[in-house]
């Protein structure tokens, strides 16, 4: 049987806070695309106009929701009551299924989608739609252990993996963290599981990486840091206690002299990023709302202080620059975890978030930034494979289809 003209991939993010899932969706999506194979993502993301989306690449914008607890969501923009939102959510997401007929389904992180709005969904393929596949893309850390098996067990999450997905691929390392174990995962749903590795980013070429530090101006014998707090809802107090390290040092560590850019992030709220700006100015610091080409800016630095998401790991990890990560703790552990993690294999150093203040976070950097080789060398060595093995899984996937 001849193989058909195209392949389907549809990709759901439900994007109620920050940039992560649309940043990792738009990353598996550029790179399985293909001239026969059309991707299709839906998305909540209230910024996924701002990405440049390739060629075979498009997206459907549902409704945006804002968590507010754990358990309570509410319209991003539109004044509706939040169970209409939920519900146009998930007319949209079952209609454009319906539609698209996709040969793979891909759900990024929530087994059942917010507020379980994608469960029709998968229902439906399981039912009406045999060529079709359904996977859930999982980062390598969740959150804490017994908060995810209280949270999965309560969800009946167990018995979806069991029954709905036909294969969960983790984003990670299992020796690095492993949420079969950890999350309490039975035999039958752990045979469905397969570890990727980690998602490499784009590596920009060193003559476009040498242009942006001249247009950054960095002079010879200085050190470009940057600092991101990805989203940068909650990343107020690493912008703050980083520029009272650099008003405490005069922008020389040991020697070193510095040279620093910032990406506040979108989502920062607008009085802290006038506050960061007009500090940052004042100190000869470039500041930035948001950064098209972050994998450029991180390959440019000799060294990135970060907040520890999964995808501004990934891209630093591409860039193979070394950072120092100060992981929020709340609401979730999952950076923390990850950070401990990666520092045991000597890939980051990191800083708590109890101990973030200005000297701490000094010392930290001039360490790092005396001893800049060890670290790049031992990223150099660390595989970022997660790219490949999709590949790889999706031409097995289609292999059937060839005589």
């Amino acid at each position: 049987m001849a193989r058909n003209n195209t392949y389907n991939i549809l990709m759901y993010s439900h994007d109620t806070y920050g940039l992560g899932h649309i940043r990792r969706t738009m990353a598996i999506a550029q790179n399985l695309r293909g001239p026969n194979t059309n991707i299709l993502i839906l998305t909540g993301s209230p910024i996924a106009g701002r990405f440049r989306f390739p060629e075979k690449v498009d997206f459907v914008r549902i409704p945006g929701m804002i968590k507010k607890t754990n358990e309570e969501y509410q319209p991003l923009s539109i004044k509706i009551h939040p169970r209409h939102a939920l519900d146009i959510r998930r007319n949209i997401i079952t209609a454009t299924a319906k539609t698209f007929k996709p040969h793979l389904f891909i759900v990024d992180k929530e087994p059942l989608g917010l507020k379980k709005e994608v469960l029709t969904t998968l229902k439906w393929l399981k039912k009406c739609s045999l060529h079709s596949r359904t996977i859930l893309g999982l980062r390598d850390v969740m959150d804490e252990a017994g908060v995810i098996r209280k949270d999965w067990t309560e969800k009946g999450v167990y018995s979806v993996l069991k029954d709905l997905y036909d294969e969960i691929w983790v984003y990670g390392n299992q020796d690095l963290y492993d949420p079969i174990v950890e999350y309490g995962i039975g035999s039958d749903i752990a045979r469905k599981m397969v570890f990727t590795g980690y998602i490499p980013r784009n590596v920009p070429d060193k003559k476009s990486v040498r242009q942006l530090r001249q247009d950054m101006g960095v002079k010879k014998g200085q050190r470009l840091l940057v600092v991101t707090t990805g989203g940068g809802g909650d990343g107020y107090a690493v912008m703050d206690t980083y520029l009272a390290m650099i008003e405490k040092k005069c922008a020389t560590l040991n020697g070193v002299t510095l040279k620093s850019v910032l990406v506040t992030g979108p989502f920062m709220p607008k009085k802290e990023r006038v506050k960061i700006f007009r500090r940052a100015r004042a100190l000869g610091i470039k500041p930035f709302h948001f950064f098209r080409q972050m994998e450029k800016l991180q390959a440019a630095a000799d060294m990135v202080i970060c907040m520890g998401g999964y995808n501004t790991i990934c891209e630093i990890l591409s860039q193979r620059t070394p950072c120092l990560v100060i992981p929020r703790e709340t609401p979730r552990k999952e950076q923390l975890i990850r950070a401990k993690a990666l520092q045991s294999r000597h890939l980051v150093d990191y800083l708590s978030w109890n101990e973030l203040n200005p000297s701490s976070m000094g010392q930290k950097v001039s360490m790092i930034i005396k001893n800049l080789r060890p670290y790049r060398d031992t990223i150099a060595g660390f595989p970022l494979t997660g790219i490949d093995t999709m590949c790889r899984r999706i031409e097995q996937f289609r292999s059937p289809e060839v005589s």
